[in-house]
This record gives C-alpha cells, structure tokens and sequence, in this order.
C-alpha cells in the first residue's frame, strides 16, 4: 500500500532534499578544496626542508671545495717541503737502514714534521708521536692499508689533502714514499689547522654556523675514505650498522643515500653525499658528507598547517551549510506553493492528481476517496464579502483536516471543494470518517454564518476501490456522481456511490 504522505514527501520535502543536496554538494567542494591546499602546504613544507638539506650540502661542498682549492694554489710549497724532507730521510735510512738507533724526536724538531716508520705490514713501528706506534692500519683502515700496499710498490712520493690523524681526529696533511727495500713506508704529517690558509678557509666554522642557525640539523661529519670524521676522535663515534651501510654505499657509487634511523633516543634522518675534490688525486680525493638532521621543525609546520587546514575546513564548512540553507529557503517557497493551496494550507490538485494515481497503482485493500463540496457557499461571498468566505473556507479546511486521521490525505480541489483520500481502510471507518468531517464542517459553518439568511450546508460523495473503480478518471466520476446524490437527497449528508 502506498504511504501518502511518504509519496507526496518526495515533493513537499523539496527544501529538505535541496538543502542535503547543496549541503552535501557544498562540504565535498570545500573538503577537495581544502584538502587539496592542505597537501599542496604539505608538499611545499617537504620541498622546503629538502631545499634547505641540499643548500647546507652545497655550502659545505663549497667551503671544501675553497680549503682544498686554496691549498692547491698556495699550498705547494708544504708539499715541496714534505718531498725534501722524505728525500732527506730516504738517504738517512741508506746510511743508517737500524731505525733503533734514529732519534725521531730530535728529528722531528730539526725537521719539522711528525715521522711515521711504516712496516710491510702497515704497522706503525717507529714515530716521532709516540701513541702511534703500534697502529696497525691492516686492522683499523683496510682502505688505506691497500692504497699503502700500491705505493710500496711503486716507490714513488705521494701527499695527500685533508685528512685526519688516526688517534685524536686532528686535521693533517700526510705524504708517503716507500724505501728502497720496501720494508719501510715513511709517513710524514703536518697540522693544517695551525697554517694561515686553514685559517682564513675554514670550512669547520661553515658547518658551525649551519648547525647552529638550523634547528632541524643535528650534526654534519665530513668522512674520509674509512668512514672517520674529520675533527673528532676515532674513538668517539664509529660508523656501524645502517650508517656504515649507507655510507659505504655513497662511497662506491657515488650516489646520495638516506634513511631513517635513531640518533640518542630520538628520530633523525641521515642523509649521506659523495664530495670529489677537484685539486687532490690522493686517498683524500674522495669524501662523503654526513648530514644528521631532524624533522621536528618539519612536523611543527606540519601541524600548524593542520590547524589552519582544520579552522579552514570548519569555517567553509559552516558558510557552505548557511549559503546551502539560504538557497534552499529562496529555491523551496516556489515549490511548496505549487503543490500546497495558498489559502487553506491543503494540498491541492496537482498533488492530489499524483498522489491518487500512485496510491491506486499500488492498492492492495480497500482505499476511499470522499469528495466534500459546500451547499451554497456562493451566498457568503455575495452577501458577506469574499473575506468572510475565504475565512470559512479557512474554517472548513481546519475542520477537515482535525477529523482526518494521520495517513489521510486532505485536498483542497478549488472553489468549495476539498478531498479526503483514505489508504487502507473498511467501509465502517470511512463511514466514521463522513460523519466527523460533517459534524466538523457544520460547526465551522454555523460558526461563520450567523448572520446568512440561505442555510450553507455540506455534502459528501464517497468511492470505493477496487470496488468503484480502479483508475483515477473512474473513482472521481464515480465519487462525484455519489456526491450529487447526497445533494439531491437533502445534503448535510453523505452518500456511497451505487
């Protein structure tokens, strides 16, 4: 059976089905518009920070690439020094080949430079700085013991770039020639940091300025070809695990790698890039930048991005939901009217004309249709003016629709005409039904009629379906032909059609 007021819903509840539509409408753009700015803040936060990694990169990059050009260009004459000095010990080392008997203190102050005695092991076994003796580079630094190995065999003077001293992480400069009887590598070193160029190109207070003015850095190392940084002590901090992976990974193929890891408790990125100096051909041509940054500046913005993509979102959110009202409010007024009369607040014919068409479509009982029309309701207009007669019209409707039951539907046809449909209903409730509408109507007529001298009265014609009729055309001109019955019966009654 169908459910009138649900059918007749799908039009008198226009303004709630519009304002769903638009609300619905109006939230999805807002939340594609928002969201998409919120990943578009999101993105740029992330190309911010990554821009800001690669220019400390280059920075760095740069303040190395100036130490070792400066060297390069004004630096030549330490390594002239360094290759007159292991000219000297190469020809003391022939006259005198038992180094027990050398004096490398006394040494290291005529000529000053550290001495190293390097054995065919690549074992430190004599030196002027006495920690070192015993340092075993085959154990420690097995890059450099096999770069030590090539230059033993070719006997040729070798000097590297910046490097760092094994034991403390000083900055130093070394250089190698190997004896004539290959037993003997001989090391010399010289500490750059005191020397004017160093001073004045110190990329060391470059990467304290970065780490300084940068919350989200945690620490830049600059590693030599054994993965040892540059100013700090061997002993301190070693790479091992993911950071030695990643590192030695950077080291052979040259390109940047990064990942995730811990540092101290906490969350850290490392990022991991190949420097080639341009002006060193030694073991210290090759570096690797290690850069430990966090992202905690890079979530701050994050949030704040959140919390104004939040505050944005709620504030479209509410105009939308206002705008979606406002245009429901313009948009359903036309509708309402198009199917509700004006005066009594009824439905009225266009409704009506649908409504009893799908209620009829879908009948399963018994379904009642009371045509009501006023006996001379033409006397109230003229005698008493139009404004009495819309008001008893206003009456009558009040009255109908108090004595309908809540799945009835009450019509206003036009003129003095109103309908009841009654869905699923017996014959003893529809009787019931004419009798409340005719003691209601009487009581609005009497009421509004005191002074009329004709008699306004009230009858009603009822059909019955499937009984009467199963289409629209036939249960109205059957309900209308049992209305003129009543009328000519009497009226103030009601009649089924026969």
């Amino acid at each position: 059976m169908v459910d009138f007021e649900e059918v007749y819903q799908m039009k008198s509840r226009f303004q709630l089905k519009l304002t769903w539509s638009l609300l619905l409408f109006a939230m999805l753009i807002s939340i594609i518009l928002a969201t998409t700015d919120h990943h578009r803040m999101r993105h740029q936060a992330f190309d911010n920070t990554l821009t800001q990694i690669q220019l400390n990169e280059k920075m760095v990059q740069y303040a190395l690439e100036s130490i070792d050009k400066a060297y390069y260009l004004f630096g030549e004459n330490v390594a002239a020094r360094m290759k007159k000095t292991s000219d000297v010990l190469l020809q003391k080392y022939d006259d005198l080949p038992s180094l027990d008997e050398w004096d490398f203190d006394q040494l290291k102050e005529q000529l000053q430079f550290d001495i190293y005695m390097i054995d065919e092991y690549n074992k430190i076994q004599y030196s002027s700085l006495a920690r070192d003796i015993g340092l075993d580079f085959a154990v420690c630094c097995g890059k450099l013991a096999k770069v030590l190995d090539e230059r033993r065999a070719t006997g040729k003077f070798y000097h590297d770039g910046i490097d760092i001293e094994q034991g403390t992480g000083m900055l130093k400069k070394y250089s190698y020639v190997a004896t004539k009887d290959k037993k003997y590598i001989i090391q010399l070193s010289y500490f750059l940091e005191d020397s004017a160029i160093f001073r004045v190109f110190n990329f060391l207070d470059t990467i304290d300025d970065l780490k300084r003015n940068n919350p989200s850095i945690d620490e830049i190392n600059i590693l030599n070809i054994g993965g040892l940084p540059l100013r700090k002590s061997p002993s301190d901090e070693q790479l091992s695990g993911d950071r030695r992976k990643a590192f030695e990974q950077t080291l052979r193929t040259g390109k940047t790698t990064e990942f995730r890891g811990k540092r101290n408790g906490e969350s850290a990125i490392f990022r991991y890039v190949q420097y080639e100096s341009k002006y060193d051909v030694g073991t210290t041509k090759h570096k690797v930048l290690e850069i430990i940054y966090n992202d905690r500046e890079l979530k701050k913005v994050l949030n704040e991005n959140l919390e104004v993509f939040l505050i944005q979102l709620i504030a479209i959110l509410i105009i939308a939901a206002g705008l979606s009202l406002v245009i429901t409010r313009w948009a359903a007024k036309p509708m309402h009217m198009a199917f509700h009369d004006s005066l009594t607040g009824l439905k009225n014919r266009a409704a009506f004309d649908e409504l009893l068409a799908s209620a009829l479509a879908d009948n399963k009982g018994t379904l009642a249709l009371l045509m009501i029309d006023l006996d001379n309701f033409k006397f109230v207009n003229d005698r008493l003016g139009h404004s009495k007669g819309d008001h008893l019209l206003r009456s009558v409707a009040h009255g109908i629709r108090s004595a309908a039951g809540d799945a009835d539907m009450t019509i206003r046809l036009g003129g003095d005409e109103f309908v009841i449909v009654m869905p699923a209903t017996t014959r003893e409730a529809v009787e019931d039904m004419a009798i409340r509408v005719l003691n209601a109507v009487r009581d609005s007529i009497d009421n509004e009629t005191d002074s009329l001298d004709e008699e306004v009265t009230v009858s009603i014609g009822i059909a019955l379906a499937p009984e009467h009729g199963m289409d629209p055309e036939t249960l109205c001109r059957n309900a209308d032909a049992a209305l003129y019955r009543s009328k000519e019966k009497g009226k103030n009654r009601y009649g089924f059609y026969e």
